[in-house]
């Protein structure tokens, strides 16, 4: 349950009368209750001094970290200034205490207190942020859930979080996107490259069209899509550059567990480990079969867990995360032995590769759902273009409804030239189909579509609620990416 501050309550009738829901009272606090404290801080973003928002627990450190199994007693102070409210992504809570404004509970006004209390029924790297345009200014941290049964693991525990930064404000760059005249292509685009199996009018395009290439990597726009609509100013992990980036020691021959988040708002990355072979173990928080490799995608909102078992040396292992479409680059270091750590240039020779779904055709889930047939089809097209900057979700009804205990298939098509990030609250969900074809692939929390192309996702209505379903590109949520799924709210 949430209890409200004496404030919050009064200055929450005024949401109630717009139709806002107000969360239950009745929660006491205890003393195991964490704080969370949303703040304004200021960092050094490429020697300049930015002013931002932070999340900081009671020794104002960044973010929080729980055991499976804990309950998750919360207190969030909002000190930032203004009203905020705290969506916890990748948890799965009563609708009532998930964060989303509007939908299950107002913003709260700065100087109130809120408290949150449910329990933590999984382990997972999970991240929290506003679910406003406050998110770009890095109003996002790091929610890690441990698993006791793995503390005898001898492993050394790192926690990087991405993010895309401007000193300009989200505001002014939503207004930018949306002038009128604003470049990018339609809904088809001019030109566009796709691949075998993309949907083509109201069928599938088969025939080998070119698909950006062995490499897979094309700069902005090219072959009809739009990558990347938003130049930053600077890509960080845990608030620095690769002018400064973070040096983490690490023992010589040592075993490093690295929990990565994708808390950028309109930025995708491929994570890049150099000359390291990484086990990927889970991907948003959920464990998958062991995967190895060097290189794996990752877009917003997503998060990936990989163990690196580092080579017994004193050197400097650099992990990069490319960004897709382009030449810039983010990333910290992990140096054994008191190694020299070289300067890494923020431009790569390369152009990072494009974000595709393909990679997820290669995960399959270490606990996928329970095998069972659909109880209820959905069909979401996603719509829009740069041109005016409008985005959609079309298809299906808004809220779509459902019932408690069904085994939902949601079908997303992309009619549009720029890639999805597809979040549900609430849920983990199986993709289990790409462009027609099943397979039992990952549990996620966030997939990506990419353009001209549909995915296919199943998960359990087993949380009532109003949840709320979009696209996790910020500007594209903003813009109208944004749906919901109802059922049994009052359960």
């Amino acid at each position: 349950m949430i209890r409200l501050s004496r404030r919050r309550l009064v200055q929450g009738a005024a949401a109630v009368a717009a139709g806002m829901a107000v969360p239950h009272t009745g929660f006491t606090q205890t003393s195991t209750q964490k704080t969370l404290r949303a703040t304004t801080r200021t960092i050094d973003v490429a020697g300049k001094a930015a002013t931002v928002f932070g999340l900081l627990d009671e020794q104002g450190r960044h973010g929080l970290v729980f055991d499976a199994g804990d309950r998750f007693a919360v207190r969030l102070e909002n000190r930032s200034g203004e009203p905020t409210l705290v969506h916890w992504h990748g948890l799965t809570p009563p609708w009532r205490q998930d964060g989303t404004p509007a939908i299950s509970a107002p913003l709260l006004p700065d100087g109130a207190d809120a408290d949150y209390d449910f329990t933590l029924a999984r382990p997972g790297t999970n991240w929290m942020h506003a679910h406003t345009l406050q998110e770009q200014k890095l109003m996002a941290a790091p929610l890690v859930v441990r698993d006791p049964a793995e503390r005898h693991l001898d492993e050394q525990e790192v926690v990087v979080l991405m993010h895309d930064f401007s000193f300009r404000s989200p505001e002014e760059l939503l207004a930018d996107l949306q002038k009128d005249g604003a470049p990018g292509h339609g809904m088809m685009g001019q030109g566009a490259a796709m691949k075998p199996g993309a949907m083509m009018g109201g069928g599938m395009m088969h025939g080998g069209m070119m698909h950006g290439g062995g490499s897979r990597s094309m700069p902005m726009g090219m072959g009809g899509m739009d990558v990347n609509d938003i130049e930053y100013d600077a890509y960080l992990a845990n608030d620095r550059t690769l002018d400064d980036p973070e040096v983490i020691s690490v023992e010589r021959g040592g075993k490093v567990r690295l929990r990565l988040i994708n808390g950028s708002t309109a930025t995708a990355y491929t994570l890049d480990l150099g000359a390291l072979d990484g086990e990927l173990v889970a991907v948003d928080g959920m464990p998958v079969r062991p995967l190895v490799g060097r290189r794996f995608p990752f877009a917003m909102g997503q998060r990936l867990d990989i163990r690196l078992t580092l080579p017994n040396e004193a050197r400097a292992w650099p992990i990069l995360a490319l960004r897709e479409g382009a030449r810039q680059r983010t990333g910290f270091v992990l140096a054994a032995g008191g190694a020299t750590v070289d300067r890494i240039p923020v431009l790569a020779e390369e152009v990072g590769p494009l974000i595709d779904i393909d990679f997820d055709t290669s995960l399959a889930a270490a606990q996928p759902l329970v095998d069972r047939p659909a109880d209820r089809r959905v069909e979401v097209l996603l719509t829009g273009g740069m041109h005016g900057y409008r985005w959609a979700m079309e298809g299906m009804p808004d809220p779509q409804p459902a019932s408690r205990g069904e085994r939902i298939e949601a079908v997303m098509r992309n009619m549009s030239m720029m890639a999805h990030p597809m979040h549900l609250h609430g849920h983990h969900f199986q993709v289990i189909g790409v462009d027609g074809r099943r397979f039992s692939g990952p549990v996620r929390d966030t997939v990506v579509v990419p353009p001209m192309r549909e995915v296919t996702i199943a998960f359990d209505a087993d949380n009532p609620g109003i949840w709320a379903f979009h696209c996790h590109h910020l500007y594209h949520m903003a813009a109208g990416m944004m749906a919901h799924i109802e059922y049994d709210r009052y359960a």
